[in-house]
């Protein structure tokens, strides 16, 4: 369900910034019964799913997990409490044949996790990880970073591709107010995104209505534009993005196979008939390094040192998986099947590479200039039901 999904993107950012509405500007949604709720208070207390459907509907998060199709079964683990906290919106639109929007509720900075219930951060993690676009929304009056925001900006490290800024509702500001709460903003996420490029950072009011008199509408307008332009674009670079996340999980998946034959290896060598086999695991668990187990992986393939995992992680993963549970790769060969490690590799090195080549052939260039996007023109929201 996870590889046959449409590209997500995620909404993501403080209490009554716009995220509702924006989402309820892209697809048209104002004034209609499925509209998404918005106000000045804190009102998105669920993760609402908006997909495409044949008709408008609603769909329980307990439905949503319990069919595998839809690629949401596995946030079944984090309990009943989350998934009364889901919900599906089905929306007969055209945007929404490409793609699935998620809208998250806002970050209270004063509300702990204990309270919504749910482990709030692990389901933007699950999430987070699945985005192919993060949208990240602040507006003029909610630009200070508390505990909430900066740990959100911790599990958003190594996505920094994937996240878009949006200052919302900066038609409200006078220019020069404007370029004072643009630099804050700056100021204020400098220390939690550490990239050397940083995200792109949209200037609009995202929602249907006029644009406030001596403001920058064609700043605004244009800006609005891009957004559009930068969505069509992960949208049209879906199977690519989808081929590499593959690429990228089997090669987690060999690391951890490496890592764990090390172990078992190791503790095989150094068991005898006379050693305590707890004792001897333990010893190897707690000081992986005083037996060259992460750098004779190292040394021995081609695995680059910042993709190996946390050392700290073995301690838990081996207190529910018993080592003496596991065989080791050179015994997971077979003569008509071949050996496990081989076919992932082969994977990793040819067949993932030369599938996203031959995509690569067939697509042309797009080209996105003022031709294509008419930036003279009045633009019109091209995803906006008439």
């Amino acid at each position: 369900g996870e590889i046959t999904s449409k590209p997500m993107v995620l909404f993501l950012g403080p209490w009554s910034v716009g995220k509702s509405s924006m989402i309820n500007y892209l697809l048209g949604l104002d004034d209609t019964p499925y509209q998404l709720y918005t106000g000045a208070e804190p009102t998105t207390s669920e993760f609402t799913v908006i997909m495409h459907g044949p008709k408008l509907k609603t769909i329980e998060g307990i439905v949503m997990a319990a069919d595998s199709a839809r690629s949401f079964s596995p946030l079944e683990k984090f309990g009943q409490n989350f998934l009364e906290k889901l919900i599906g919106i089905e929306v007969p639109h055209k945007l929404l044949e490409r793609v699935t929007f998620v809208d998250t509720p806002g970050i209270i900075e004063n509300r702990k996790q204990q309270e919504r219930g749910y482990p709030f951060n692990d389901v933007c993690q699950w999430f987070i990880d699945r985005a192919d676009l993060i949208f990240v929304v602040f507006d003029p009056t909610k630009l200070d970073v508390g505990l909430e925001l900066e740990m959100l900006f911790r599990q958003l490290k190594g996505r920094e591709s994937q996240i878009r800024i949006i200052l919302n509702k900066a038609d409200s500001l006078a220019t020069q107010e404007l370029m004072r709460v643009y630099g804050a903003l700056f100021w204020s996420l400098a220390p939690l995104i550490n990239v050397t490029e940083p995200p792109r950072v949209y200037v609009s009011s995202f929602w249907p209505h006029e644009y406030h008199p001596d403001t920058h509408k064609d700043l605004f307008l244009k800006e609005e534009i891009s957004l559009l332009e930068d969505l069509n674009q992960v949208i049209e670079n879906r199977m690519e993005n989808k081929i590499a996340f593959i690429r990228q999980h089997a090669i987690r998946v060999r690391i951890h196979a490496l890592l764990v034959d090390r172990y078992l290896q190791t503790y095989k060598d150094k068991m005898t008939f006379f050693s305590d086999g707890e004792l001897v695991f333990r010893d190897i668990v707690e000081d992986p390094d005083k037996f060259f187990i992460f750098k004779s992986i190292l040394a021995k393939t081609n695995v680059s040192k910042f993709d190996l995992p946390n050392r700290e992680a073995y301690k838990d993963f081996f207190g529910i998986n018993p080592i003496t549970s596991f065989k080791l790769l050179s015994q997971q060969c077979s003569y008509m099947g071949g050996c496990y490690l081989e076919k992932i590799e082969k994977a990793i090195t040819r067949e993932l590479p030369d599938l996203l080549g031959s995509i690569g052939l067939g697509k042309k260039p797009n080209v996105l200039s003022c031709d294509v996007t008419g930036c003279g023109e009045t633009p019109k929201n091209r995803y906006k039901k008439p």
